[in-house]
């Protein structure tokens, strides 16, 4: 993912409500969202899957358990000697872990990776973890959102996501979905004088400033909204190529959730 928002509500009818966009070159393969075979423990993800490194952007499962990740944008060459990165969204969905334990876990070796931000919740806490400090986050009631830098750093497209969800949420509730699509197709640019300076050449830095991306070779292949209600989920996510619209999916399942682990235990 690229681009993520949520409100944390841990106490009202509909605990976590996610937005999401995936950012991708079109010429990586990848699977739109649908249910993957189960583990040999039965549990199951529902997310979809990237066909080049076998991870996935974002995906929940069946206890509720919910993990997302962004690429940490920078100049630095990527190293093309690491695990994937959506290896780590797959790898805590299946897990019996903490959002706590799994994520101290991780911080001890989120070097050998390419740097990233990851987002948990186990049904009882969200965190998160940005890869380059190895620092773990609690995170607390309310609006938070993350891009290609760190968590809650203000770009101008998280802010405006940020103001469009709780507008949202305040006025009508997460009743239908699909209400917030349209804050994620939004394709409008910053100005030059409020865009970040990451590295990359100003064409790109305004290209990328929008929530959706649109280019000949790379721009926005899924966009995702996650209802955690109190005993039940719903996810919608619409994925695009570089025609337009190629997926639409909606699915809704019941929660059963499982018990989680505070600590991890030894080899």
């Amino acid at each position: 993912m690229c681009l993520i928002a949520w409100n944390w509500q841990p106490d009202s009818a509909t605990p976590l409500l996610l937005l999401a966009n995936r950012d991708e070159f079109y010429a990586r393969p990848a699977l739109p969202l649908h249910w993957w075979e189960p583990a040999a423990d039965g549990s199951q993800i529902l997310a979809g899957k990237d066909l080049q490194g076998g991870g996935t952007w974002l995906g929940v499962n069946r206890t509720g358990r919910l993990a997302a990740l962004t690429n940490f944008r920078s100049t630095a060459p990527l190293r093309d000697n690491t695990p994937s990165r959506g290896e780590l969204v797959a790898a805590f969905l299946t897990s019996n872990l903490s959002s706590e334990a799994y994520l101290q876990q991780l911080a001890q070796c989120s070097a050998d990776y390419n740097p990233f931000n990851l987002l948990v919740f186990d049904g009882q806490q969200l965190m998160g973890l940005e890869s380059r400090g190895a620092k773990v986050l609690t995170h607390t009631t309310g609006m938070g959102a993350v891009s290609n830098a760190d968590f809650h750093t203000t770009w101008p497209k998280l802010t405006r996501l940020r103001k469009g969800l709780q507008a949202q949420v305040s006025t009508s509730g997460p009743a239908d979905l699909r209400q917030f699509l349209p804050l994620l197709h939004d394709r409008s640019l910053a100005p030059d004088s409020a865009l970040p300076h990451t590295g990359v050449p100003l064409e790109w830095e305004r290209l990328l400033s929008a929530a959706f991306i649109t280019t000949p070779a790379f721009g926005t292949r899924a966009c995702s909204v996650i209802a955690l209600h109190q005993s039940r989920a719903e996810f919608v996510e619409q994925s695009f190529g570089p025609q337009g619209l190629i997926n639409d999916a909606h699915e809704q399942f019941e929660i059963n959730f499982a018990r989680t682990r505070s600590v991890t235990l030894g080899p």
